[in-house]
């Protein structure tokens, strides 16, 4: 059992669930799905390998107590059908003895909490699969999980620790010579490098796994190196090469959620380069086809700064009115990007005061979770946020007549396409 695995057992296990009796009404939905969770959580904690096995009249009697307590909350959508699940999972995994068995049911529960925004719920769920079954589980399931868990972590900017759990998966793959979820974790970790802002270091790092899966079948990996090359060349203020990389990602995917992803940080990009029509054609092909989440809020966010671009005041109070309703439960990084896109719209339409307080918002949140890209980019727009034309020059990094690249025109051409194609 890894060092990690062995301190989880300090404090009361899966405690993080009954936090939400802090946040609602003890007889609120929410209150009694985390309930429910942890008494879940706890019966599946009988099959962990390193305690003394229960009796079966034990086993037989937590089992029909938790399966009672999951019963009641079946009318509570999705989270309940989850926990059902788990239990039922749990009871088939010692009947049969095969913990294999409880494995996909705790894996699709992070997930859904993952896309719930519950992040440091979702951290338990996982940490419990491979607590629960630590040397039992297929080395694929393991390096799932570890994988998961490293992007987790990143989304609560627990930056040390996401590495750690990166590593592991790749250890854990090397060690069944699997190259793709070996080249897989070296993707997570550069992922970890570019949100810390080491951008020279990420590059070195995007480029290697690249020269790395030239030649092999891997499509996911490149689709993953080429959207993170993409984004940091953006970020380094090269926009010019940055969308031909963004594409390129958004045709090697498979999965569209991951499709949609590469759109957006797309429509990003276009916007920065001017070409304001097209970005708002990418973003508003997000919107039409994602699913609500983080993917999703990140192109209302884009669309609002389009918004206040052309100085569309109507447009930006409704894009940011949008927004509104999902940014507290959104990761750090999220919230930091949405009070910096704020700020920038109300300095646009000539509001000093709102446009200096959203950016010291951006600042705080970027500061207190470590992102110190973003630290860097906020720093000079609140030196000169009294001056509404500041921020434009941040932005304005694109060359002179960069339409007239050719791989431009063809991003353009391509995504001109696949709007007539909607």
């Amino acid at each position: 059992m890894s060092t990690e695995l062995q301190s989880r057992r300090a404090g009361l296990p899966h405690a993080v669930f009954l936090q939400r009796v802090a946040d609602e009404p003890a007889t609120s939905p929410d209150v009694r799905l985390g309930q429910g969770a942890f008494l879940a959580l706890r019966f599946v904690d009988l099959l962990a390998p390193d305690r003394e096995p229960p009796t079966p009249d034990v086993f037989r009697y937590q089992w029909a107590a938790t399966e009672r307590y999951c019963a009641e909350l079946s009318g509570e959508g999705t989270e309940a059908s989850h926990l059902s699940c788990i239990v039922r999972a749990a009871g088939e995994a010692h009947r049969d003895g095969d913990i294999r068995l409880l494995a996909p049911a705790l894996f699709a529960y992070a997930l859904y909490l993952e896309q719930e925004s519950h992040f440091e719920e979702a951290e338990d769920a996982l940490l419990t699969m491979m607590s629960v079954g630590n040397g039992r589980l297929p080395a694929s399931d393991a390096i799932s999980a570890w994988m998961r868990l490293g992007r987790v972590r990143r989304l609560q900017a627990d930056f040390d620790q996401a590495d750690a759990a990166y590593a592991e998966a790749g250890r854990i793959a090397a060690g069944v010579s699997d190259r793709q979820a070996v080249l897989t974790s070296r993707v997570g970790q550069a992922n970890v490098v570019y949100f810390r802002g080491n951008l020279a270091e990420a590059e070195r790092r995007w480029r290697s796994i690249l020269a790395d899966t030239d030649g092999t079948p891997y499509r996911g990996v490149m689709a993953q190196a080429e959207h993170g090359l993409g984004n940091l060349l953006n970020l380094r203020s090269l926009p010019h090469e940055s969308a031909p990389h963004l594409w390129r990602a958004y045709e090697l995917y498979e999965e569209e959620s991951l499709k949609l992803r590469a759109l957006n940080d797309l429509g990003i990009v276009l916007l920065r380069l001017g070409d304001v029509a097209a970005a708002e054609s990418a973003l508003g092909e997000v919107v039409r086809r994602d699913r609500p989440g983080e993917n999703h809020l990140n192109a209302l966010i884009e669309l609002m700064n389009c918004a206040s671009y052309r100085r569309d005041r109507l447009g930006f109070e409704r894009w940011r009115e949008r927004c509104l309703d999902q940014i507290p439960n959104a990761p750090p990084n999220v919230r930091a990007d949405f009070s910096l896109k704020a700020g920038i719209g109300f300095a646009r339409f000539g509001n000093a005061r709102r446009a200096e307080s959203e950016l010291r918002k951006s600042l705080e949140i970027a500061t207190a979770h470590g992102l110190n890209e973003l630290v860097f980019r906020i720093e000079p727009m609140l030196t000169g946020a009294k001056d509404c034309g500041a921020p434009e020059h941040v932005e304005s990094a694109a060359p002179e007549n960069s339409f007239e690249i050719e791989s431009l025109k063809q991003v353009s051409a391509s995504l001109a396409m696949l709007g007539a194609d909607s």
